[in-house]
């Protein structure tokens, strides 16, 4: 992007918090040469690439705060982080590796905010949202707090001098007593050692013991201050974890899904959508954000036990469920208002293709005839003629077969932590005016959420625990399929479901492949001769409990071989639309914007265009009959 400053004239709100967020970027970076971008969804590092989530056209404070945020932690992060420093030493059991991270994400954050108060408040503002955002101010129990979220929050306090956000004070507070018990001593000696990461390190492994998370210290470390030949033992033992499928290069890919959280969470974080916060773990760039490296994908292709078939651990604490069930019918109307509200600025230019499409549908129902037939309906329109001419013989007429048919349409929304905020708001404002238009048309269309019922796993990763931790064990979340609106429901009784989105604590992760099949075999029970299936997503699929016990790229995997059946053995049609990430790769048939201020018209541009092609068809049919 330029650095140039446009005339003053030029230069909308947006454009310069652009700027001078960038540039702010890059001071603390101390890396001028920062190519940074913008778009929908989260944050996002690749080398020296950075992608900030694009402030929405009408900016409110929150929208600001998490900006800066993110900027702020990705600056933080260059400036004071090791990435392959970090990859030698990171331990690979699941809840050591979380804790690690969140202790290395409090220190690059006290080395920033000491002498920088303008950054602590814009990281402090973060960590209150997300801490809203995840129910840490509701938590009354100590199981309702992950233990890595409360050692990240005692850190920072312990590093810098900062206190808790208020939403999580008391969260903190469950945990505080243990934790200062068992590693206080530890963490005042990890103060001392904050400018020195590989120091840093190894106290940390120390801290991990004491919190009884079954961790050795590794070899990297112990040999880091041996000189030359220790370097030489060093290098030679990250070569050697490279080669392991299931080793580094699982490592690795998890690390590219924390740093970038632009589809759900990994390893340090429960909520993609914080941005800046989590954007500092600590690993690997991103091509996309939710999306591990194609460079890592590549590495994973030929790992063990990718021919096994993709299932689930269990399937019994799965659910599927209505909107209503989910929230009390006092709070689903306030969350109604609250996007009732944020719909007025949208109405406008999405009302216009929603009329366009309403047109192109109705057009379709107009009723045509084929006239001066010798059977069928009298045609009295040209009884004239023959009053005019006796000699003419009666004129028929028979109606033609139209090209409408019965359609239902299937609107797959992503309810992952990524697409917190503006993304899913739109979405819903969208989802809203499809449903509508299409309803008004005769078309049956019904709107489906997918997310998990919990972060990092929920029962059936503690059954997979409580079994002896086998091998390969297949999904270990427990999956939350939401029907906000189902295809014979009037959308008068239903249009507040959607208000749902809205909720905080409802969006998790995304595990898309069993979704799409979901979504998929509801429309083919459907009685109608057309069936479409439209996906909105912002991110590949991401559960970090999942992708921890199994190889990287099993959900990806999944989700290619799901489409590819649709796409290629199903009579559903589907499209899909990704938001600030590139679905083309995924899906014949898909668009990707960059903006969520786009996704309303690019939904109804995308049906519009499936109607166009199905005149087509009918026109080419017709055309080869005659």
């Amino acid at each position: 992007m330029s650095n140039e400053k446009p005339a003053d004239g030029d230069e909308t709100p947006a454009d310069l918090i652009r700027r001078t967020t960038a540039a702010t970027l890059r001071a603390i970076a101390g890396k001028p040469d920062l190519d940074v971008g913008y778009a929908a969804g989260k944050g996002s590092v690749r080398g020296a690439e950075i992608r900030l989530p694009a402030p929405p056209r009408t900016i409110l404070p929150a929208d600001l705060a998490r900006l800066r945020g993110t900027a702020d932690a990705i600056g933080l992060r260059l400036r004071y982080h090791d990435d392959s420093l970090h990859a030698r030493c990171v331990p690979q059991l699941p809840e050591a590796r979380k804790v690690y991270e969140m202790v290395e994400l409090a220190r690059v954050e006290a080395l920033g905010t000491r002498h920088m108060a303008g950054v602590a408040a814009n990281i402090a503002e973060v960590l209150e949202q997300r801490a809203r955002a995840e129910g840490l101010d509701r938590a009354v129990r100590r199981e309702q707090v992950p233990l890595a979220e409360a050692m990240r929050l005692i850190a920072r306090e312990r590093f810098a001098g900062l206190a808790p956000p208020p939403s999580a004070q008391a969260a903190v507070d469950l945990w505080r007593d243990e934790v200062e018990a068992k590693a206080g001593a530890t963490l005042d000696r990890l103060k001392g050692l904050l400018r020195d990461q590989d120091a840093f390190a190894k106290g940390l492994y120390d801290l991990l013991r004491q919190m009884d998370l079954g961790v050795d210290q590794p070899s990297e470390t112990e040999d880091s201050d041996e000189g030359e030949e220790g370097q030489q033992s060093q290098d030679s033992a990250s070569s050697g974890e490279q080669k392991d499928g299931e080793g580094e290069g699982q490592d690795q890919q998890s690390d590219g899904e924390t740093q970038a959280p632009g589809s759900s969470e990994s390893t340090g974080d429960q909520d993609g959508d914080q941005d800046g916060d989590d954007i500092m773990l600590m690993g690997a760039g991103t091509e996309e954000a939710g999306g591990p490296s194609r460079d890592r994908q590549d590495q994973l292709s030929n790992s063990a036990g990718l021919d096994r078939p993709y299932h689930p651990y269990t399937t019994a604490f799965d659910q599927t469920v209505s909107a209503e069930e989910l929230c009390d019918p006092e709070e689903l109307t306030r969350l109604r208002g609250q996007l009732d509200s944020q719909l007025v600025h949208l109405q406008g230019v999405v009302s216009k293709l929603a009329n366009r499409l309403h047109r192109k549908l109705m057009a379709q129902q107009t009723r045509a005839w084929d006239f001066d037939l010798e059977e069928g309906m009298l045609d009295t329109g040209r009884l004239a003629r023959i009053v005019a001419n006796p000699s003419h013989s009666l004129s028929f007429k028979i109606e033609k077969e139209t090209n409408f048919r019965d359609t239902v349409v299937s609107l797959l929304i992503d309810n992952s932590g990524s697409m917190r905020g503006r993304p899913i708001t739109v979405a819903a404002m969208s989802a809203d005016l499809l449903a509508r238009t299409l309803e008004r048309c005769g078309v049956k269309v019904e709107l489906l959420g997918f997310t998990t019922r919990a972060w990092k796993g929920g029962q059936a990763r503690e059954k997979w625990q409580a079994g002896g931790k086998p091998p390969n064990p297949g999904r270990l979340n427990d999956l939350r399929h939401i029907i906000y609106k189902a295809a014979d429901a009037p959308w008068r009784r239903v249009r507040r479901n959607l208000g749902l989105m809205l909720r905080e604590g409802i969006l998790k992760e995304n595990i898309d492949g069993e979704a799409l099949m979901w979504a998929h075999d509801r429309l083919i029970a459907r009685s109608e001769q057309r069936r479409i299936l439209m996906v909105i997503s912002d991110g590949a699929p991401v559960d970090d409990s999942t992708l921890s016990a199994n190889p990287g790229n099993t959900l990806e995997k999944h989700l290619r071989d799901v489409i590819e059946f649709i796409e290629t053995r199903s009579p559903v049609e589907l499209v899909a639309i990704g938001i600030g990430h590139d679905v083309t790769r995924y899906y014949r048939r898909a668009v990707t914007i960059m903006d969520a201020e786009d996704l309303g018209g690019t939904m109804m541009a995308q049906l519009t265009s499936l109607f166009d092609d199905e005149d087509d068809r009918h026109r080419g049919s017709r055309r080869r009959g005659g």
